[in-house]
């Protein structure tokens, strides 16, 4: 059944004032209440009365019921509505379950999968590409064997905390301008564990858990990358009530190389040739990862020119494949040159029919070239 007007309840005119508001109240209340009027219905008509006057007699629930009606979005947060007959209820459903009034809550004693952890490991570049099998030691907490990771003295039981009912947390009503809303709190009693702990364990204290140093069997997977990570499951932090224990998550730093480059699978090296071996061609051994190999220098090879060696890379730590090297050649020009040299040098650019105005050349031996007509 929907609720009467409020001003019609009380006989008056939206524009009524607060006196006549209070003169109309007076006056009906008098005539229906229950020890006055013995009539069916005067007490239920009573009630009626005093909920519109509430409101009404209020500015800011009037303000508010004059832009609204019963229908008050903020009515729900108090619980009471205009008069506290239970309002706009939905909305107290609503933000009950944002703040811990209502919906499922988590049972703080439930079994809950322990802390992952992340170890850095530095690796060497060969380690990388080959793989290896390791050792590692690692500081992590553990269930305490004295007391199986309960906190309890041996032979006695955590009880179930009074204040929160084991729940772990404890409803906090807020009064704020759009009514009370109820806020999920931690239990200050037992800091959300659901359970006080009377006699402690003297081995972990009460925690449950103690600090242990922990070697742990490590696989390098072939084919590795720097800042890739590896997942050794069940060796992180040691699980809740009784959970299973996190995950070790291992990331790779892969040191550098002296002679090779890598990205992805493949593999750069830098070959440094002398001006005759690139010009006249050469065979000569290249160092690849997998041991060294003749490479066939084709005569007037250039300088940035680039060689694949196929298969000659990193396995694909996935198994897709092995990717190649690839060798870049750098053409070295000679910095300290006998005379010899430079004269076969000369001979040379005279051949072709470029000859270079030498800058190196100190004024005596520009002296002596005059000389000799050159």
């Amino acid at each position: 059944m929907s609720k009467r007007d409020y001003y019609e309840v009380l006989g008056l005119s939206k524009g009524a004032s607060a006196d006549e508001i209070k003169k109309a109240y007076r006056k009906l209340s008098k005539q229906y209440h229950p020890d006055l009027n013995k009539e069916e219905g005067a007490e239920a008509k009573f009630k009626e009365i005093a909920e519109a006057y509430e409101v009404l007699s209020d500015d800011q629930k009037r303000a508010r019921y004059d832009q609204f009606g019963h229908e008050d979005p903020s009515a729900g947060f108090g619980g009471g509505g205009f008069g506290g007959a239970g309002g706009f209820g939905g909305f107290e459903d609503i933000f009950s379950s944002f703040f811990g009034g209502g919906g499922r809550r988590q049972d703080p004693n439930a079994p809950r999968k322990g802390d992952d952890l992340q170890y850095r490991m530095n690796i060497s570049f060969e380690d990388a590409v080959f793989g290896k099998e390791t050792e590692i030691e690692i500081p992590k907490e553990e269930n305490c064997e004295t007391c199986n990771g309960s906190g309890a003295k041996p032979g006695t039981t955590p009880q179930s905390c009074s204040h929160c009912n084991g729940a772990g947390t404890i409803n906090q009503s807020v009064d704020t301008p759009f009514g009370r809303m109820v806020n999920k709190r931690t239990c200050p009693s037992c800091r959300g564990a659901g359970k006080i702990i009377v006699d402690k364990c003297t081995t972990c204290r009460g925690d449950g858990k103690v600090q242990k140093r922990k070697k742990i069997k490590v696989t390098i997977p072939a084919g590795v990358d720097d800042g890739q990570q590896l997942r050794v499951s069940g060796q992180g932090e040691a699980g809740y009530n009784g959970g299973p224990a996190g995950d070790l998550y291992i990331v790779f730093t892969v040191k550098r190389h002296e002679q090779f480059e890598r990205d992805g699978d493949d593999i750069y090296y830098e070959l440094k040739l002398t001006f005759p071996q690139a010009a006249l061609g050469d065979e000569i051994e290249v160092p690849t990862i997998h041991g060294k190999v003749k490479l066939k220098i084709p005569a007037g090879t250039q300088s940035g020119a680039q060689f694949r060696l196929k298969d000659k890379g990193v396995k694909n730590v996935h198994g897709y494949g092995t990717g190649h090297q690839y060798v870049i050649v750098k053409v070295v020009t000679p910095t300290k040159l006998t005379e010899k040299q430079k004269q076969l040098l000369r001979d040379f650019a005279e051949v072709s029919g470029d000859i270079p105005e030498e800058q190196g050349s100190t004024l005596l031996d520009k002296i002596k070239k005059r000389f000799k007509g050159e």
